[in-house]
């Protein structure tokens, strides 16, 4: 069992090499962006009714959106198995996306252990209010 293994390992060195380049990168990436992108939500964003209202999803503006949202998403996805801010990076993803429930998943995102106290730490550091649930 443990030479099939060595085996399967020497033989995708380059897969693993690669893995643990893309692994490093959106480390630094998460470090990088993130809290800039915390300290962009308002504090309000989360205590406001008005989010679920019609969405025109072929917009160009909202394309972009979602496609932007979705790489920031997928990378939050990998950073829960991979090194980096999975969860918060998951919800930033969220945020810039638009489609329909989306608040109502966010909210329970925000909900969960930590999240609100590490979004609302970062933005302490960052001279920007406490987000309001």
């Amino acid at each position: 069992m443990l030479n099939n293994t060595t085996d399967w390992l020497t033989q995708h060195d380059t897969l693993l090499y690669w893995i643990g380049i893309i692994s490093l990168l959106m480390f630094v990436f998460s470090l990088l962006l993130l809290p800039i992108l915390i300290n962009k939500i308002p504090a309000d964003y989360f205590s406001l009714n008005e989010h679920e209202r019609a969405i025109d999803l072929l917009k160009p503006r909202n394309i972009l959106r979602n496609v932007v949202g979705l790489i920031v998403l997928l990378a939050g996805l990998a950073m829960l198995f991979l090194p980096g801010q999975g969860l918060i990076c998951v919800l930033i993803g969220l945020t810039i996306m638009k489609f329909p429930g989306k608040y109502a998943l966010e909210r329970w995102i925000i909900t969960r252990k930590g999240v609100l106290a590490s979004l609302n730490w970062i933005r302490e550091k960052g001279g920007k209010q406490p987000l309001k649930v």
